[in-house]
């Protein structure tokens, strides 16, 4: 992906923590929550909210989802977008793709998009929009950073890493459409992003950090609900069947 920009104000004014080192505890205040979903939950899944709030749980942050989605965790002066992708070897993999919003050159401007549309222009415009975005939650926050949970089918095996929300310049990049008619960037022979002109959905291709953060967790098994409701004593008297007038 190229190097990071160095952004003055988050050099002026110190972040919760450095970047991708993790407060105390929290791999076991992450580990615990997951745990308590894969035994609740009927089938084992957590989706994009509840990783929001399990890391803002962990790190003492407030949960305040956003329209834009890279502000949905705040602590201080630090706002996190939050990220989960599936793999089935989330300690060994190298790239993830984040899906990043849906930036729309039609929309924004006013742009026709075809097989005759110039990719280095179009490819510009996604990025633009991609850039007013970060800019936009920059100017309420000095750090602004995404935290990404890779996890395995069941759950139990777990990679997990921040990165810099940064801007991208678009003159670093060179665009091209592959075969299946979607945008991609690419810089220095590597694969960067993916736009997809049908419903401007916006990837950007990751690479994983050293720095990741590796967590197995022990499998608790499922709740058994026929005995949980049997503890709680529900019977008939519980449930009320309203007819409607």
């Amino acid at each position: 992906m190229g190097r990071k920009p160095r952004l003055r104000t988050a050099e002026k004014i110190a972040p919760p923590y450095p970047l991708g080192k993790f407060p105390r505890g929290f791999a076991q205040a992450v580990g615990k929550q997951i745990i308590y979903l894969v035994y609740t939950k009927p089938t084992t899944s957590l989706e994009g909210e509840e990783w929001e709030r399990i890391f803002a749980n962990a790190v003492g942050a407030e949960w305040k989802p956003s329209n834009v989605g890279l502000d949905d965790i705040v602590l201080n002066n630090c706002a996190w977008g939050a990220k989960t992708v599936k793999n089935t070897n989330p300690w060994r993999t190298e790239k993830v793709r984040l899906i990043s919003g849906r930036n729309s050159p039609v929309y924004s401007y006013g742009s026709s998009v075809g097989v005759d549309s110039d990719p280095n222009v179009l490819g510009s415009e996604v990025l633009n929009i991609w850039n007013a975005r970060v800019e936009a939650i920059r100017a309420k926050y000095p750090h602004v950073r995404t935290v990404i949970l890779i996890k395995s089918d069941d759950l139990l095996k777990l990679t997990i890493f921040e990165i810099e929300t940064v801007r991208y310049n678009p003159e670093l990049y060179e665009w091209r459409f592959n075969r299946n008619g979607n945008l991609e960037g690419w810089r220095d022979d590597e694969h960067c992003f993916t736009w997809q002109p049908h419903g401007s959905q916006f990837t950007i291709i990751e690479k994983v950090p050293e720095s990741k953060l590796c967590v197995s967790l022990k499998d608790p098994g499922k709740i058994d609900q026929a005995a949980i409701i049997d503890m709680l004593g529900v019977d008939e008297t519980w449930i009320e069947v309203i007819q409607p007038e």
